[in-house]
This record gives structure tokens, C-alpha cells and sequence, in this order.
């Protein structure tokens, strides 16, 4: 667990960021607060990525627990020291993983810390723009909420999905890992869910089910605004998380017409009805006087009920879904390349080679982060300037 004693030499000496090592290794480091973090390991073609700290004023070295998705092996890094956090951008690697996050100050790595009782780091990886809040919809069996997302899938296809459950519960017949459910050990739900992996989760005749941040965040990938159907304890649950939605209540017009409708679908038996009525009003209860919700719709007149819904969601006036923002866009990094940083700009000085050496400057935007661990950092924004002569007077360079 010691680092080389040429490396806390190094960073004794002030040295700087990206710093390669005689005996074969490279790292990087960066200081926030009054503690040093040394991202990187050995270099062996690859670099693998492992977290040490270091307290200069103990000379002492702290392996943290490591939270979140680890970045894969790159061919180098470059880290710059932000507010609670480290930006951290992998050489040699693919346009969509070349942006990471190392968190170190932020509230989900101070509430782990707080669980743990340890040193506490946590990686998320950085996305370019941001994304559609997800949308909650909870209401009492009966209400149509159902029929209302259905309406909402089938006017707007490529605009809305579901984010895919988990469940510690065998498959039955035809059901697909990762298409109806993702099937875990109950153990392995259980130890992510103390990390504050789960948005909200519930123990179901003895199963775990439940909507992890991954499978939110794999929607949002996917360029599609996320839609949660769950019930108002689930709904309270994502309130207290750190997911920042919309979150709607579908309410009955009243509890006569609710009967109504529940004993004209014809599916479940007399004490299945009353068992439903008395969870509604419960529901309704605690949806109208909760403070989880932030609007409550009626469903008296299903077609007026699902304009309101679209007016919620910015849809009204649309015959087909609005344009995409541009969240997509990525950054192509090249190998060789340095970085420097002016107040919330980090300044990426691309240099190519040939006749007449050129730079090409990338300026990225960290001032609007959202998110973070245990899902994805977005919010980032970046623009590119052409070919130039000399680099920018004024800048440190970091790495």
C-alpha cells in the first residue's frame, strides 16, 4: 500500500500534474482542500487506474473506498482539481470515455463517508450536455395512469422510455435479463443499495424489487426522457434521493368513480377490489398532502386529463417530438495534448504535427455540473477553436 518514495518527493517538490515515474509507473495528481490525491498505477502499455491520498502534514498514505464505475486502463491522464471534485481526462481512449470525474467532497461521497466511517472517493463519468428530467407518475391502482403513459409512448415513441427494474426473483418462461428485469443475488442488491445505487426499492414475498440510478442513466444515454411508474412510497423514496425529476400524481375524480372503474375491468376478485380501494385512499391521502408530488392531475375526462399531462411536460403544441438537444456531442481527444484552466474553463491545448506544428484549443465549461455518483456528471459544455500559431499567454499549465 506505500507509494514509491520518489513520488512523495515529487509531490513535496510541488510537482505537477501527469507526472511519469522512473521505475515504470505514471500518475497524476491533483490537490483539493489540504489533501493530495494520486490518480494512476503501473504502466505496462496500459494504465490502470487506482486512488491513493496523501496528507502532507502527517506524511501519511490512505487507500480510500472506492464508490461508483471505475474507469477502464487508458494510456495516460490528466487531472484538474475542481470545487469538491476531480476532473480527470483518459488519453487513448474512445470519444465517450474520455471524461471522468473523481468525487471527493461531494454529498453522496460524504454521506458514504459518514456510513463507512472512512476515507470515501467516487467515480462518475462525464457527459457532454444535459439531459430531460425523468418523469414520475404515481396514482392508485384504477386511476389510468397507465392508459396515460401508453397515450404519452404511442404519440411520442422516440422521446420517452422505461428504465428496465431490478429484481432478486428467478425469471419466469420468456422473461430476458436486461429486457423485463435485470436479475441480480439478493445479496449483490443488498450491498448496492447500502452504496446508494438504488433510487427505491421494496421487498415483495420476500424479493427485492427496484429502479436502480444505472438503469435511469442508460435511458438518458439513449437520448430518451425517463419515465418512472411507481407507487407513492417509491415516489417519496426518489424525492429524498439526489435524482432531480418531475414528479406527477394521477388522482381519481373521486372514490365512487374509481370503484367504478376498478369493478369494470373484471380482472380481480371482490376482497382483490377492496383490498385495492383501501390502498387508494391511502395513496390519495398521502399524494395530496405529501409534498413528494409537485402537480396533481384529475383523471375525470381521460383525453383533457392527457393534455394537461403533455402541458406538464412541455409537449403541448407538438404534433411530433421536439428536436433533440445536442447531448450527443463528444469530445475527440488526441493523445498529445496538455490542459490549463481559467476560473470554470479548462483549456485543452491539442497540438498536431506536421510541416508547421498547429494547436488546436478545446474549451470545456465545468460551471453547470449536474448529477454525479452513483450515476453520470452532465451538464458539461464545450466549443472548439481552429488552428493557431501560439498558445494563449496567461495560462497555467496544469498537465
Amino acid at each position: 500500500g506505500e507509494a514509491p518514495a520518489l513520488l512523495v518527493d515529487d509531490i513535496q517538490g510541488g510537482a505537477l500534474n501527469g507526472l511519469e515515474l522512473k521505475n515504470g509507473t505514471c500518475k497524476t495528481t491533483a490537490t483539493v482542500g489540504d489533501k493530495t490525491y494520486v490518480i494512476g498505477g503501473s504502466d505496462d502499455g496500459t494504465l490502470s487506474i487506482e486512488v491513493q491520498i496523501f496528507d502532507p502534514s502527517l506524511g501519511e498514505w490512505v487507500r480510500p473506498t472506492v464508490r461508483g464505475t471505475k474507469p477502464t486502463s487508458c494510456k495516460g491522464l490528466s487531472a484538474v482539481p475542481l470545487e469538491d471534485r476531480i476532473l480527470i481526462l483518459k488519453k487513448g481512449s474512445k470519444s465517450d470515455d474520455q471524461i471522468w470525474f473523481l468525487e471527493v467532497d461531494t454529498e453522496y461521497v460524504r454521506q458514504q463517508q459518514k456510513s463507512l466511517g472512512t476515507e470515501v472517493v467516487a467515480w462518475s463519468k462525464g457527459v457532454i450536455g444535459n439531459a430531460e428530467k425523468p418523469v414520475v407518475i404515481s396514482g392508485p391502482s384504477g386511476v389510468g395512469k397507465g392508459t396515460l403513459i401508453s397515450m404519452l409512448m404511442k404519440e411520442f415513441p422516440s422521446m420517452f422510455g422505461f428504465s428496465v427494474s431490478h429484481t432478486t426473483r428467478a425469471p419466469r418462461g420468456m422473461e430476458k435479463d436486461g429486457v423485463h428485469y435485470h436479475f441480480t443475488e439478493k445479496s449483490i442488491m443488498e450491498k448496492e443499495i447500502k452504496e446508494g445505487k438504488f433510487l427505491e426499492f421494496a421487498l415483495v414475498h420476500g424479493n427485492l424489487y427496484g429502479t436502480s440510478v444505472e438503469a435511469v442513466e442508460q435511458v438518458a444515454d439513449a437520448g430518451k426522457r425517463c419515465i418512472l411508474d411507481i407507487d407513492v412510497q417509491g415516489a417519496r423514496s426518489v424525492r429524498a434521493s439526489s435524482l432531480e425529476a418531475i414528479f406527477i400524481f394521477i388522482c381519481p375524480p373521486s372514490m365512487e368513480e374509481l370503484e367504478k372503474r376498478l369493478r369494470d375491468r373484471g380482472t380481480e376478485t371482490e376482497e382483490q377490489i377492496l383490498k385495492r380501494l383501501n390502498n387508494a385512499k391511502a395513496e390519495i391521502e398521502q399524494g395530496e398532502s405529501s409534498h413528494v408530488f409537485d402537480f396533481i392531475l384529475y383523471n375525470d375526462k381521460l383525453e383533457e386529463c392527457y393534455e394537461s399531462l403533455k402541458k406538464l411536460l412541455g409537449l403541448d403544441g407538438f404534433v411530433t417530438a421536439p428536436p433533440k438537444s445536442g447531448h450527443n456531442r463528444e469530445i475527440d481527444l488526441p493523445m498529445d495534448h496538455s490542459v490549463s484552466k481559467i476560473e470554470n474553463k479548462i483549456i485543452i491545448n491539442c497540438i498536431s504535427s506536421g510541416e508547421k506544428e498547429s494547436k488546436n484549443l478545446i474549451i470545456l465549461d465545468v460551471s453547470s455540473l449536474k448529477g454525479g455518483a452513483p450515476g453520470r456528471t452532465r451538464g458539461l459544455n464545450f466549443q472548439t477553436i481552429g488552428s493557431f500559431s501560439n498558445g494563449l499567454n496567461g495560462i497555467d499549465q496544469l498537465s
